[in-house]
Order: C-alpha cells, then structure tokens, then sequence
C-alpha cells in the first residue's frame, strides 16, 4: 500500500495531530502520562483507541503526521526503530535485520 499525505487526509487528521504537536509541551506530555484520557479530550473514540494501543500503523494510516508521531513515540519511550518497524508490520529485531548500521536500536 502506497502511503499518501494528501489534502483530505491532512484535513481529517488535524485534530490528532494537533493533540501529537502538543506534546512538545512539558505540562501536555505530564498530563498525557498521568491522565490520558483527560489529555485526549476533544479526539474521536477512534483517534483514542489508536493512541490508547500505539497502534502506529493505523495511526500513520490515518494520517498522523510522522514528526507528529515522533512526539508520541518519545512521551511513551518507544525508539524510532521500534515505531518504523510497526509501520511495516514487522517486530523490532526483523527490523533491525534490514538495517545496514550495526547495533542500532
């Protein structure tokens, strides 16, 4: 499946990606991690669930925006590679076999 960034997607992914930029904001990030469900306030159920159960795949998918992302990724202590290697469906170590720098994580 070809990943595409268009104008609809961008339109109806903005309020989630919004909540994902917020979390460059200390106080967002420490509310985000002690009442999620509070900081997520204003997103849809499914924007929710897919935050809830970083499902990064159907977050890309749906269009969160990959730096967007990599807010989430750091708040909850997922590495880049680990959330890249969930875009292709694909554990951490399967991953790290097609990467061509040795021991990285």
């Amino acid at each position: 499946m070809k990943y595409v960034f268009d104008l609809e997607t961008s339109a109806r992914a903005l309020r989630l990606n919004r909540f994902l930029h917020s979390l460059t904001v200390a106080s967002k990030r420490k509310l985000f991690l002690e009442r999620p469900e509070e900081a997520m306030q204003g997103l849809s159920e499914t924007e929710k669930d897919m935050v809830r159960h970083l499902d990064w795949k159907a977050l890309q998918d749906y269009g969160a925006s990959f730096f967007c992302l990599e807010k989430l990724a750091r708040t909850k202590g997922v590495s880049n590679p680990e959330m890249v290697a969930a875009f292709r469906g694909e554990g951490l170590e399967e991953f790290l076999k097609t990467r061509r720098v040795p021991g990285a994580r």
